[in-house]
Order: C-alpha cells, then structure tokens, then sequence
C-alpha cells in the first residue's frame, strides 16, 4: 500500500516550508499530494524534492474540485500518514466593506475544505497518522475588522482539539498551528492595496521556517496546539484572562480605528 502525505497551500508560505522539510522532520512517505491552485508553482517545488510529488492544482473553494481529493482516495486507496491543511486567506477591513463573497469564499476554504479533507483522509490513516490544521492567534479572541477571518479560525481551533479527542483511541493525533502575525503572501491577499491600511502596526513578524519547525516538534510532542513566540504565547495568555470587550478596546487603540 503506497504510503502519502497531502499537503494543501503547498505553492506558497507555511504549506510550502512543510512540503520542503517534511523528508527530514516528519520521515519519508511514497508520494507526497500537493494542493494549491497554481500548478506551475507546484511542478517547480517538486523539481526540489527528492521524495515524488504529486501537483493537484485544485481551488478548494469549488466543490468538484474539493471533491477530486476524495475521489482520487477511494480510487487509490492510500495510507494517509499525514494531512496539513495550510490553505486559507483573510481580508483586513470592516465586514460591511467586503463582499459578501469574499466573506463565505473565506468560510469555505477555512472552515468547510479543511472539515472535509480531515473527513475525507481519516479513513485511510493507521495508529501513528498525523493531522495539523493551520489557525491563528486570532482564533483566541474577537478582532473587529478581522473578524470573519479571526472567526473561521476560532473554528479551526476548536475543531482540531475536539477532533483530536475523538480519534484519541484510534491513535490519529490532531494538531492545531497558531501562528502570530507571519512573513508570506497572505498579505497580498488580505491588505486592500487601493484603500487605507486597517492595520497600522504589526506587534511582532516572525518566518514561516521558524512556525514550521516548532510544529513539527510539537507534533512530535502529541501536542494538540503550537504556538511560537514569546509575543504569541504572551498575547494567548492575556486574551484568555481580559475581558473580551477590553481586548477589542485595546486593538481598536493601537491600530487607531473608530
């Protein structure tokens, strides 16, 4: 049975440092599926690699195309080592100056592919498969004008620690990744280039080669969540003890909203 790890945001950031360090952090798989929705990205990365890798240039938001992941188990039926779910977007601004679209192409490819991968690999993992499942700080804690993003990823958060439970006994572990704010081209997307900035002030940036490497050892570890930084562990713990109604204060001050 060919044994694979399916990866998805695998063009660009966090995803694509996972495919690259996966060999030596995690072990060798027979294949490795690589999800984004740019293709020539995805050949060029596996010219890079020595383990196979396989480019499924697929939009998650689609669900034919989603679905294409479930087809192609049940056809191949594979041991699934490994799933991480590093697809998924943000827009900084209000709410009611988004699309609504843009607002539920965000839910669908933060929260429903996410779900559905998770469902649609689980069957096909043994005792020792890992899931990691990309969320945030902001899944800690209500962000106006991030909002629906910061809300999608609350969901992520909860989702992979509850699922986490549930396949305890199967000996499948799940792992939610909450990164602070991250150097990569989530930026591009989420930052309206012809409005004004929403966000004034960046507390801290840290490297997706620096996110990456602690979650593998936190994977390794058992861990149910990671976290890097002294400034994310720091801003988690604090969240957790204010009032949520400050903490919004708090933010609107220091990126000088309304």
């Amino acid at each position: 049975m060919k044994k694979i790890a399916i990866i998805t945001g695998a063009s660009s950031g966090m995803g694509r440092r996972f495919v690259e360090t996966m060999e030596a952090s995690w072990g060798k798989v027979d294949e490795i599926w690589a999800v984004a929705r740019r293709k020539e990205r995805l050949e060029l990365l596996g010219e890079t690699l020595k383990l196979p890798l396989r480019p499924l240039a697929l939009d998650l938001t689609v669900p034919d195309e989603l679905n294409e992941v479930r087809r192609l188990l049940e056809e191949e039926k594979p041991e699934v080592s490994l799933l991480i779910n590093a697809s998924g977007y943000g827009k900084f601004q209000a709410v009611m100056d988004t699309p609504p679209e843009d607002n539920l192409n965000m839910v669908d490819l933060n929260c429903k592919a996410l779900m559905a991968l998770c469902q649609y690999a689980v069957p096909y993992m043994k005792s020792g498969s890992q899931i990691i499942n990309i969320a945030s700080v902001a899944a800690f804690q209500p962000i106006p004008y991030i909002d629906v993003y910061g809300a999608t990823k609350a969901f992520v958060l909860s989702f992979s620690r509850a699922l986490n439970r549930e396949l305890k006994g199967r000996g499948i572990r799940v792992m939610a990744v909450c990164p602070f704010w991250t150097k990569t081209e989530f930026f591009d997307r989420a930052v309206a280039a012809d409005k004004e900035a929403v966000i004034k002030k960046y507390v801290a940036m840290y490297r997706p080669e620096d996110i990456v490497k602690r979650a593998w050892r936190d994977a390794k570890r058992g861990k149910d969540v990671s976290t890097y930084g002294f400034v994310a562990r720091g801003q988690i713990a604090l969240v957790k003890l204010l009032p949520h109604r400050l903490v919004m204060d708090i933010w609107m001050k220091q990126q000088r909203l309304p």
